[in-house]
């Protein structure tokens, strides 16, 4: 497991075949003090960190963290995509 903004990134793999190639797509859950786009900029940042040949990413879910009446924390799970050479 990998570290995004202090929670672990949790990720499932599956395999799809893609036009002639075979891609796989993991499961990626990041989040952000700030909106939905900036979590999902935090997934796709790195995935393209430790991934090659990232190709999309589909939002799953996407969820908030609420103390007080008040939106703390905005959640996505990402299906990211990439090509395996």
């Amino acid at each position: 497991m990998v570290t995004v903004w202090d929670r672990p990134i949790q990720r499932r793999l599956w395999e799809v075949i893609v036009s002639g190639t075979v891609a796989r797509v993991t499961e990626i859950s990041a989040r952000s003090d700030t909106s939905f786009e900036d979590a999902v900029n935090v997934g796709l940042d790195r995935a393209n960190a430790t991934l090659r040949s990232v190709k999309s990413a589909w939002i799953k879910e996407q969820s908030v963290d609420v103390e007080n009446g008040t939106i703390v924390a905005y959640r996505v799970n990402l299906l990211v995509t990439f090509v395996l050479e």
